[in-house]
């Protein structure tokens, strides 16, 4: 299956869609923000199939997130989750970059199925 980075801050949310893509097969680097999760996708560039992000956290938003990993990695497939309108207008700019915007609140078919359909993309490439 896909190796995943996951950044959400959000510790119950995180753990909850970690554990139900983990039981889909996936591999699963869960992390509380931004920066965290860069710094998983610099350490092993190029062994990610997937950044799963929200875009509001701390240190460092989703959008700088998604922006720093296309530019290292641009056969990196990236999803962005937000609860806030006003980030999914942001997150239009990026149309190019990012493969869908998934809007909070979810449920884990939602966010399975958004995987599902941003990893069969990615195969098509």
């Amino acid at each position: 299956m896909a190796r995943i980075v996951l950044a959400e801050d959000e510790d119950s949310l995180r753990t909850l869609i970690a554990r139900a893509l983990v039981q889909d097969g996936h591999e699963v680097a869960a992390c509380p923000d931004g920066a965290a999760a860069l710094e998983v996708l610099s350490g092993q560039r190029g062994h990610f199939d997937l950044l799963l992000t929200d875009i509001r956290m701390p240190v460092m938003d989703g959008i700088a997130l998604a922006l720093a990993a296309g530019r290292d990695d641009p056969d990196l497939t990236i999803v962005l989750m937000t609860g806030y309108a006003d980030q999914r207008e942001r997150a239009h700019g990026l149309a190019s970059l990012i493969h869908d915007v998934i809007t909070k609140p979810f449920s884990l078919a939602d966010i399975r199925g958004a995987v599902k359909g941003a990893l069969a993309m990615r195969a098509e490439r």
